[in-house]
């Protein structure tokens, strides 16, 4: 049975800790997110890099998630064989699908793909790169994983595809019930300050398909917070510990930490923006994947 006293495989103390700091985050983003910006905003080559490709490493925790449920199900028996493959192809497959959407446009660029004149064939190509880049990935989680405890291997896979779904659309509609405008559209008026928008100042469906009006909350913070759920992935792999999974948790700190700097950093969120869209993503995976690994045992 799954331990009651840990959230995501870590200790519920680092659940708290998250918590805590999204809370901090947000209370000083109410009065100061303007400020902030204001110091911290300066548009770099590093940080468009990573902007682009930084979610990557977020994303490479859907073709790994198909991965165990692969492992798990083809260890129940060759009734579900059919089923193990086509969740490890939809694993592969959201993550070229996000990559293309999100940043398909950047890679398509360095293609030297415009659309409208160029040769179909450079957009297939752009989406192929992505392909490749997650190709690996299902792979290497096969050999890796321990497939002693099917069951539990299948409700860590699910519980990271489904909770990545569902905060990715959450997200998408928590933009048009705020409808704020960011701050990079902000400096291109005489009066940035005038037309700015608190959090709690909201304005549903005004975005409609302007991402202008998309600031709250943060849709890469969504991806990158995805990073939480690795210690998950660790402690299902062979020679698995709680060191293991106490460094994997750093490590999506970390991340989490960087990619919530460049989101203020390249001027497309405020701080309060960066700090829900990490609350609203790690309080879907905690529920998400502790519903799977408490109920894992009656699969």
């Amino acid at each position: 049975m799954a331990d009651r006293k840990n959230i995501m495989s870590m200790p519920i103390a680092c659940f708290w800790g998250v918590l805590a700091a999204c809370i901090l985050g947000i209370i000083i983003g109410s009065f100061r997110d303007f400020d902030i910006n204001v110091a911290l905003a300066d548009k770099t080559e590093l940080g468009s890099f990573f902007a682009t490709y930084g979610s990557y490493f977020s994303y490479c925790l859907y073709p790994a998630a198909g991965a165990c449920m692969y492992v798990g199900l083809k260890k129940k028996g060759d009734r579900y064989r059919l089923l193990a493959w086509t969740l490890v192809i939809l694993g592969w497959f959201m993550a070229v699908y996000y990559s293309n959407s999100y940043n398909g446009k950047v890679v398509r660029a360095l293609f030297g793909y415009t659309a409208g004149e160029s040769s179909a064939l450079l957009s297939v190509l752009s989406w192929l790169f992505w392909a490749v880049l997650y190709g690996w990935v299902p792979f290497a989680v096969i050999r890796l994983v321990d497939d002693s405890n099917p069951d539990k291997l299948i409700a860590v896979g699910a519980a990271i595809l489904i909770a990545g779904i569902a905060a990715d659309n959450v997200n998408l509609w928590l933009k048009q019930v705020a409808s704020r405008p960011r701050y990079k559209y902000l400096i291109t008026l005489e009066d940035p300050k005038s037309e700015f928008r608190n959090w709690w100042q909201m304005i549903p469906n005004l975005a409609g398909s302007n991402d202008n009006f998309k600031s709250w909350p943060s849709g890469n913070m969504t991806i990158a917070s995805m990073m939480f759920s690795l210690p998950m992935l660790t402690d299902v792999m062979k020679k698995r510990s709680g060191r293991k999974n106490g460094i994997a948790f750093a490590l999506a700190c970390v991340f989490v930490l960087l990619y919530g700097y460049n989101r203020i950093h390249m001027t497309n969120h405020f701080l309060s923006d960066v700090c829900f869209g990490t609350l609203i993503t790690y309080l879907i995976y905690s529920l998400i994947s502790t519903a799977f690994l408490r109920g894992y045992s009656h699969l």
